[in-house]
């Protein structure tokens, strides 16, 4: 019987083997990412990671979790050719084929950070800004709202309104359309979980 990690590793394997096609040079002219060699250097949530058809690692030589592999190699193998304009804010549900994953997302991705960080909106802010957060060019008037450079050209905003009197805490995380163009809503959902286990991560140390 495949065990679940077998499943994980097979996958990773079969995404790597994908690599081999890819052109480092005109992933760099697209994404706008480093290359070194037959590397792609790409940062995510500002942590650089080399990605290339032998594995993904971090700075130190680690293999990283098995959700930033596949959001790596996903967002390597999407590499549109034809870059989209399309920067209006939208929420996960706006996305294409977000439908069967919405529920994930607003339980593990926004429910989970409305959750930890409730009546603790400036420890949220604090985590978010050691995160690489910065205040988003929008007008909105929340508790916290950040943005964060998720990836190259994928960028998401969080905006987070603390439990008062009359409301629970809440919290809505945006990405801009075109991210759809990077990666598929799978990989997105698991973008919103990645940054509520980094926030929280950012808020304990």
């Amino acid at each position: 019987m495949t065990t679940l990690s077998g499943v994980y590793e097979k996958t990773y394997r079969n995404y790597l083997s994908q690599l081999g096609s890819i052109d480092p040079n005109a992933v760099r002219q697209r994404l706008g990412a480093e290359t070194e060699k037959d590397e792609v250097v790409i940062p995510l949530f500002g942590k650089p990671y080399r990605a290339s058809p032998k594995g993904i690692t971090d700075i130190s030589g680690k293999q990283p979790s098995f959700d930033v592999c596949v959001i790596l190699c996903k967002y390597l193998l999407l590499c549109p050719l034809i870059q989209s304009e399309e920067k209006d804010w939208v929420s996960f549900r706006g996305l294409r084929d977000s439908g069967p994953l919405t529920t994930y997302f607003a339980n593990e991705a926004e429910g989970a950070i409305a959750k930890y960080f409730m009546g603790k909106p400036h420890e949220l802010e604090e985590a978010g800004r050691a995160l690489g957060g910065y205040t988003p060019d929008i007008d909105a008037r929340y508790d916290v709202s950040l943005r964060f450079d998720v990836l190259p050209k994928v960028p998401l905003v969080m905006l987070y309104n603390d439990a008062d009197k009359d409301f629970p805490a809440k919290c809505s995380v945006l990405f801009e359309r075109r991210a759809e163009m990077y990666l598929d809503a799978e990989c997105l959902s698991m973008v919103g979980r990645l940054l509520f286990s980094r926030l929280k991560k950012s808020d304990a140390k």
